[in-house]
């Protein structure tokens, strides 16, 4: 019959006009998601790559600081943009005579320029050689502002006066003049007395 025919016809038409209408918010919902990952995989990239890098800072001209490092990452569309040093990386202080006085290096660090902080982790080691001190710990921050490196990590120092130790950490200037154990611990290196010497009064 003609009517029937043309009614299922209609049926269809409307069935196919039904799909499209499920299956086409389906596609693009499909096609958001996808281009979501696809921008947050990009917001991942570093906006910039750079290997054996060479930095320095200076001061009134003069050189206060080198850093050196095998690879560096810099990302700048993000809250807080930061620089990832991934294999780690040195940092040797000069002094006014611009000869090395002290350094400081790690397996890893991220550098947060808005706040010029520094966050190094994984073998921490802040090293002044002319004065016999070192300093030994896993994580540790560097503000550059203030010239100061601290952690509430713990921390293993040896000078001169022997091997110390702080269970919460320390806080120190950069260049280690001037340390602060949190916590402390430790064996001071007490020099032989001369022979024949009482050591009772």
């Amino acid at each position: 019959m003609p009517f029937r025919k043309k009614y299922k016809s209609l049926i269809l038409v409307r069935l196919f006009t039904l799909s499209v209408i499920i299956i086409w918010p389906m596609t693009a919902c499909k096609n958001d998601i996808e281009m979501v990952k696809a921008l947050t995989n990009e917001l991942d990239l570093p906006d910039l790559s750079g290997f054996n890098i060479e930095l320095t800072f200076t001061d009134s001209g003069i050189l206060k600081g080198r850093i050196t490092a095998p690879e560096v990452h810099q990302y700048l569309r993000r809250e807080e943009p930061y620089y990832e040093f991934p294999q780690g990386m040195k940092t040797v202080f000069y002094d006014a005579s611009g000869r090395p006085k002290s350094f400081i290096q790690a397996k890893y660090a991220i550098f947060y320029e808005n706040r010029q902080l520094w966050e190094a982790r994984n073998q921490v080691v802040a090293e002044s050689p002319s004065e016999g001190k070192k300093l030994e710990t896993e994580h540790m921050f560097w503000n550059q502002r203030e010239k100061k490196v601290y952690s509430d990590n713990f921390t293993k120092m040896t000078n001169p006066n022997g091997v110390f130790t702080g269970e919460y950490g320390f806080e120190a200037q950069e260049d280690l003049s001037h340390w602060e154990l949190k916590g402390l611990k430790g064996k001071v290196n007490v020099p032989d007395l001369p022979s024949g010497n009482p050591t009772d009064q």
